[in-house]
């Protein structure tokens, strides 16, 4: 074991360009990083260029480096799909060949909504695909008056349920998900997340989404390096919404972020606790906030926060830990629509003892941050990924 810890900070939906495949998912043409730096002029990511960003594809504003101060490449997606949950699940060496179920052109069947009426107790509002911020917007009021839950759903393979905390006080949101969960195991209604989505204020214009959103998986159909590194006696930390995507599969501490930034303090007070094994974290304020909202300035100043970051994280980081930054699908801000967008995603791969850092070539999967995990830890390879072990010198 070369490496004590494993950190891992899957920066949500900043791709790479698009992938060979794009244009059978609408996307080709899409890169999310370098469509946000033309937008804006050009990244401000100052550690992220000396990390080597800029050697991995052209970025307005961000230089490719000599001497890069990690090992750079990005990766292809080898599952279908371009979702959260499958690039997460790949990550950790499950390829997932059938595209989980999505309802963006119809909403959803009667047949669940009837059902959905029946279980919970309460009526629906929306059935139907858009962004969260505007359904409640546009039902917040209703909702309040009536009691009726606002559930709909996007591009991706999510069933949203929306209430305010006055109205469906947060426990008992997340226990009524959990009852749609267990009714959308059906085959016909098998959508990958049933997501709670609490919001307050008193009016259109003041509401405003809370941090006690949950999301409620369908778990992984194998095991992942989560599950072997667990069963190894090595410690796994879920940070943001982590446990959430594996189901709390392989998980042996979780905490939930509030926030990008409210992640990134997560990720620095565990650096500073005593632990083997692997630390995953997702930031999901680039893929909720501001690539599904088109939001290409507010992409590109959250991109800066994050790099604003690192000196801290990286000065943190002992001798004997990994760091690797990487992500799960694009969500291009400058692509049409609002869903993700199938792209390649940056790897970075971090450590101070490392001698002469380069670009590595393409990985044909994400898999190889959890098989790099794996050999590292010496557990159970996972069936697809190569690791870059024996590269990290």
């Amino acid at each position: 074991m070369r490496f004590q810890r494993v950190l891992i900070a899957v920066i949500d939906s900043v791709g790479a360009g698009a992938l060979p495949d794009a244009h059978l998912y609408g996307d080709e043409g899409a890169n999310t990083l370098a469509h946000i730096a033309e937008a804006t002029g050009g990244l401000c990511v100052p550690n992220l260029e000396k990390l080597g960003l800029g050697n991995i594809i052209p970025i307005q504003g961000v230089a490719p480096q000599d001497s890069p101060a990690a090992y750079v490449t990005r990766a292809a997606e080898l599952s279908a799909g371009k979702d959260t949950m499958t690039g997460h699940w790949e990550m950790m060496g499950i390829r997932v060949t059938k595209p989980f179920k999505v309802f963006t052109e119809t909403g959803f069947p009667q047949e669940l909504i009837d059902a959905i009426r029946s279980a919970t107790g309460r009526g629906v509002l929306g059935n139907r695909a858009a962004s969260g911020t505007q359904i409640i917007e546009e039902l917040g009021e209703r909702h309040m008056a009536s009691g009726d839950l606002i559930i709909y759903t996007s591009a991706d393979s999510v069933l949203q349920v929306a209430a305010h905390e006055s109205v469906v006080p947060p426990q008992e949101l997340w226990d009524l998900c959990k009852k749609i969960r267990t009714i959308t195991m059906a085959d016909e209604w098998r959508v990958a997340r049933i997501i709670a989505r609490p919001f307050t204020g008193e009016g259109p214009g003041r509401f405003v989404r809370t941090s006690n959103r949950h999301d409620y998986a369908v778990e992984p159909p194998a095991d992942t390096v989560l599950d072997s590194l667990k069963e190894s006696g090595f410690d796994v930390i879920a940070l943001g919404k982590i446990v959430d995507i594996f189901a709390g599969r392989g998980i042996t501490e979780h905490e939930y972020a509030a926030s990008n930034m409210d992640g990134m303090d997560k990720l620095v007070q565990w650096i500073d606790r005593d632990f083997t094994g692997l630390a995953f974290l997702n930031l999901v304020d680039f893929d909720s906030m501001y690539g599904h909202r088109r939001d290409a300035q507010g992409y590109a100043a959250a991109l800066g926060e994050f790099d604003a970051r690192l000196p801290e994280v990286l000065e943190k980081l002992r001798d004997d830990d990994l760091f690797i930054i990487t992500a799960d699908h694009g969500n291009d801000p400058l692509h049409h629509g609002t869903d993700h967008t199938r792209e390649y995603v940056p790897v970075l791969l971090y450590s101070k003892v490392f001698l002469r850092p380069q670009r590595l070539g393409t990985l044909d999967s994400f898999a190889s941050a959890g098989a790099t995990a794996a050999d590292n830890f010496g557990v159970a390879m996972p069936v697809i990924g190569s690791s870059l072990a024996e590269f990290l010198i």
